[in-house]
């Protein structure tokens, strides 16, 4: 069973995390099934930016995004060449490394 391998970030997983991943589901899936509260304002629909993850392992393991995804992905802060939307990636059978960036994008918010 593949590996996801989070990184420290602050407020969402301090630690890091190593957690099993269930192929065919995506990173975003995964994560939130183990704890780990990725921001996803759109309920996973693939219309907006709040649960972009950077793969820094992995990357090539995944399917290629889709064109509204890659669109969508230019609206990203800190968008890097291997960024993608963490409810469109679906884990494959190979481990992943990924950041969860320090800031998301989200007009909506009721954080405070």
């Amino acid at each position: 069973m593949p590996k996801i391998v989070v990184l420290p970030h602050a407020e969402l997983c301090p630690e890091g995390a190593v957690i099993e991943a269930k192929p065919g589901e995506s990173i975003l899936d995964n994560c939130l099934e183990h704890g780990i509260d990725i921001e996803h304002a759109c309920e996973k629909s693939c219309a907006c930016t709040t649960c972009h993850v950077v793969v820094r392992e992995g990357f090539r393991s995944l399917e290629d995004a889709d064109e509204l995804e890659e669109d969508l992905l230019d609206k990203a802060w800190g968008l890097t060449s291997v960024s993608r939307l963490s409810c469109q990636a679906i884990v494959a059978d190979s481990d992943l490394t990924i950041e969860i960036p320090k800031y998301t994008l989200n007009q909506v918010s009721e954080k405070h």
